[in-house]
């Protein structure tokens, strides 16, 4: 028996990362998966790997009205939701001098707008006394990896503030809603956003400045996502859970 045998889970951002090793993770211990995200053979790819019967929806939550599909596709195949994992997101960085509007619009549309806007067209699709996680960020620490984030770890920030406000609305139904905090994270074959030499530095710097001396795995995210999203987690709402190997 699983602890999640029964369940209907949705991880949006499920096709890389975090959100495939959650998905992973779920499925395996017996929810019924569906995985959202924008690049359609990604997708299909990840299904494959994650086990039989999951359900692939393509769709951008940075734009809305295409959230409604996500969840009339799920619903209609697998039913109401029990767990649901707001992970979709775009990690770029711009220096706060060379900053645009298009690319504050285009972060803030998928991890403000788009977080909001999936938790907002969820709730009349989840069960009473589901579980929605969604994906933060830890502190930016220390102070050289706060160079070019002002805009990314702002949309961040609005992530936090959605979860404690909805955690109270929801209450009433039983719905718990908490944020996860990944810390640096190794995910292989993740496209950089910095040069590869530089790259390499910053995570060499990054896996220094925890006192484990080493990079997260998403597996170990996925962990504590499913923890969350259990009935082990149940008097949890409201909370922000750190990942980070003790850095902040």
């Amino acid at each position: 028996m699983g602890r999640f045998d029964g369940s209907v889970a949705v991880v949006t951002g499920g096709g890389s990362g975090i959100g495939l090793a959650t998905a992973k993770r779920l499925h395996r211990e017996g929810a019924k998966v569906a995985i959202a995200g924008r690049d359609e053979h990604r997708l299909r790819h990840a299904a494959g790997s994650i086990g039989d019967d999951v359900v692939t929806v393509t769709v951008d939550v940075g734009r809305p009205q295409e959230i409604d599909q996500l969840f009339t596709t799920v619903t209609g195949a697998l039913g109401r939701i029990d767990v649901l994992f707001v992970n979709a997101g775009l990690k770029r960085f711009q220096p706060l001098e060379e900053a645009t509007e298009a690319f504050f619009d285009e972060v803030f549309d998928v991890n403000a707008k788009g977080a909001f806007f999936t938790l907002h067209k969820a709730i009349p699709h989840l069960n009473d006394g589901a579980s929605v996680i969604l994906c933060g960020l830890a502190p930016v620490d220390p102070a050289w990896r706060r160079p070019g984030t002002s805009i990314y770890t702002a949309s961040k920030a609005a992530v936090r503030s959605f979860t404690r406000t909805a955690a109270a609305e929801l209450a009433p139904r039983g719905i718990r809603v908490n944020t996860v905090n990944p810390g640096p994270i190794e995910i292989p074959g993740a496209p950089g956003y910095l040069p590869p030499e530089q790259m390499a530095e910053r995570l060499r710097q990054m896996a220094a400045a925890a006192p484990t001396k080493r990079l997260g795995k998403p597996e170990e995210i996925a962990g504590v996502v499913a923890f969350l999203a259990s009935a082990d987690a149940s008097y949890i709402t409201g909370k922000e859970i750190t990942v980070d190997g003790g850095i902040s």
